[in-house]
């Protein structure tokens, strides 16, 4: 939602639906200064989580 909208406003599945098709293009940039611990392990996990994906598409 725009800043210019009220906040008590219900939108309609497709004000939902361009939301977040403009939300996922996105850039999100990941700061190892701010980041904490769980951020982190998020990050390994995320990193070896591809990894697997990785290997499984390749033996295919």
């Amino acid at each position: 939602m725009t800043r210019k909208e009220r906040k008590n406003h219900i939108m309609t599945k497709t004000e939902k639906t361009i939301e977040l098709m403009s939300s996922k293009l996105e850039d999100v940039e990941f700061s190892a200064l701010s980041a904490d611990k769980d951020d982190v392990e998020a990050l390994v996990r995320s990193e070896e989580a591809d990894g697997r994906q990785l290997r499984r598409m390749e033996s295919k």
